[in-house]
C-alpha cells in the first residue's frame, strides 16, 4: 500500500510530496491521530479524527519548512524508500 503524501509547493514553484505516518493515540493520549512526516525531524501533529489529523498535519508541514527557511536551515528533500515487505509472517 502506497504511503500518504501532503504535498507542498516551494518558493520556486517546485512541488515537494512528504509521506507522513498516521497512527490511532492510545486513550491515555486522549484519543485521536498522530501525524509524522519522517522525513521532517519533531514535525508531527495530531486531530480528533484522521481528516482533522491530515490537515493539522498540513499545517504543521508548512510551519516547518517556514520556520526552517527563516533560520536558514536545510529542509530535507522527500525521501522515496523502496517499498517494503510489511505482511506478518
Amino acid at each position: 500500500m502506497p504511503r500518504p503524501d501532503i504535498s507542498l509547493e516551494t518558493a520556486d514553484g517546485d512541488q515537494l510530496d512528504y509521506p507522513f505516518q498516521i497512527r490511532p493515540l492510545t486513550e491515555d493520549d486522549r484519543g485521536g491521530y498522530l501525524v509524522e512526516f519522517p522525513d521532517l525531524p519533531g514535525c508531527l501533529s495530531d486531530g480528533e479524527t484522521i481528516e482533522e489529523a491530515i490537515a493539522n498535519g498540513a499545517d504543521a508541514l508548512r510551519s516547518w519548512i517556514a520556520t526552517a527557511r527563516e533560520f536558514g536551515d536545510p529542509i530535507p528533500q522527500p525521501l522515496r524508500p523502496a517499498m517494503a515487505d510489511t505482511s506478518e509472517r
